[in-house]
């Protein structure tokens, strides 16, 4: 079960129209292209993608699973928005009231077992491996976790484990963390266990209806066999403006651990009928992703480029984020920013700063902005209306 129906308001315009989900990543793919396909590679075949904050465009992309083999006549991709029931109708209230809508999706299938997945995260990851420590060690709930540095421990659920990887105290966002081990947001419940405790969660109305806020508490309050399977790996939360663009950043490291080249794991995706990409007699092109229809004739550094970017004569793009169908006029200066899809930044423009100037604030352009010739963006604003031409004086 796949929870997609985030808002992501943390990386708001980016998300305005769109599910985080199906926000792009790393010059051709989606963010949920990499749950999906680790399920299609962990021998995974129904899933269930629940949806709810704008979703035309991730079901849209969806489809009917085919680019992750997910196209069956028995399982296969299910998109499960928020629907109408005789006692009325409700939006998803949690993570937990979310799958507690849909267990008649799961009785259906009668599974034994369920894995409940976030669909904005990037990483690789065997889920069969998981299943396996889970059934195994005759766990209720097996929660994957990862060790993550002291100081960002209080953005996650962190749980203390015993010898045997047990999990003793569970704590959600702790102010002061006495742990480094973090909830990943990947869980494997055993079905008529989850069942349990969603119908009980369901009745108390002080609950906010979330896993970890909740149920897996009060599953370690009553003493339900809670394991911890530690994860080793690339992984990351895209959830803000600076982790998105890190983690397309850290595809132009050939040796971050996610390794996009691996051919017994491939990372599926819907895709472009586009040409290829044109490099031009006066590109300069370092330490870059360039993705297909692209036409590159200027400088582009440390950059992500998406499908259908024009970079014209004289223009400059230095790392930033690029999505598809954007335009960099002749001699505009792009420089440590996140241009959504169809920006177009006109001939001498210039956006955003140097990084190293930057403090760390990127610059954000919304999809569909045009910055007029000559206009400028200063660095670390987030840019969502058209920028007006600078009067040329004679």
């Amino acid at each position: 079960m796949l929870l997609a129906g985030g808002q992501g308001s943390r990386l708001y315009p980016l998300t305005k129209k769109i599910a985080k989900p199906a926000l792009y990543f790393g010059g051709k793919y989606r963010i949920i292209d990499f749950p999906l396909s680790n399920c299609t590679n962990s021998g995974i075949d129904t899933v269930g993608v629940l949806t709810q904050y704008q979703p035309l465009e991730l079901n849209d992309y969806i489809g009917n699973g085919q680019p992750w083999d997910l196209d069956r006549n028995q399982g296969g991709a299910h998109v499960l928005p928020p629907y109408q029931k005789n006692s009325g109708s409700d939006w998803f209230k949690g993570t937990a009231n979310a799958i507690y809508q849909n267990l008649h999706f799961i009785e259906k299938y009668k599974a034994k077992y369920v894995l409940i997945l976030s669909g904005d995260h990037i990483y690789k990851m065997d889920y069969g491996k998981m299943l396996d420590a889970h059934i195994a060690k005759g766990a209720d709930c097996t929660i994957a976790v990862m060790d993550v540095p002291l100081e960002e421990a209080p953005r996650f659920g962190i749980m203390t484990t015993d010898e045997e990887g047990r999990i003793t105290d569970f704590e959600e966002k702790p102010p002061h963390p006495t742990s480094t081990k973090a909830s990943m947001g990947i869980y494997v419940f055993s079905y008529d266990m989850m069942k349990k405790y969603l119908e009980q969660d369901e009745q108390d109305p002080s609950s906010d209806n979330d896993f970890g806020k909740n149920v897996i508490p009060a599953m370690l309050r009553d003493g339900c066999g809670m394991y911890a399977y530690e994860f080793e790996g690339y992984w990351k939360d895209v959830g803000t403006l600076s982790s998105l663009w890190e983690a397309n950043m850290d595809l132009l490291n050939r040796r971050n651990g996610l390794n996009l080249d691996d051919s017994f794991w491939k990372i599926y995706y819907r895709h472009n009928e586009k040409h290829p990409h044109y490099i031009g007699k006066n590109a300069r092109i370092t330490h870059s992703i360039i993705a297909e229809g692209c036409e590159v004739d200027g400088t582009v550094e440390n950059s992500v480029l998406f499908a259908g970017v024009h970079v014209e004569k004289g223009a400059v793009v230095k790392d930033s984020v690029i999505f598809p169908e954007c335009q960099v006029g002749e001699n505009a200066n792009v420089f440590y920013s996140i241009l959504d899809h169809n920006v177009n930044v006109q001939e001498g423009a210039f956006v955003g700063g140097e990084r190293e100037k930057a403090s760390g604030k990127i610059t954000v352009v919304a999809e569909n902005v045009l910055i007029g010739e000559g206009g400028r963006v200063a660095a670390g604003t987030i840019q969502e209306e058209d920028v007006p031409s600078l009067e040329r004086k004679e």
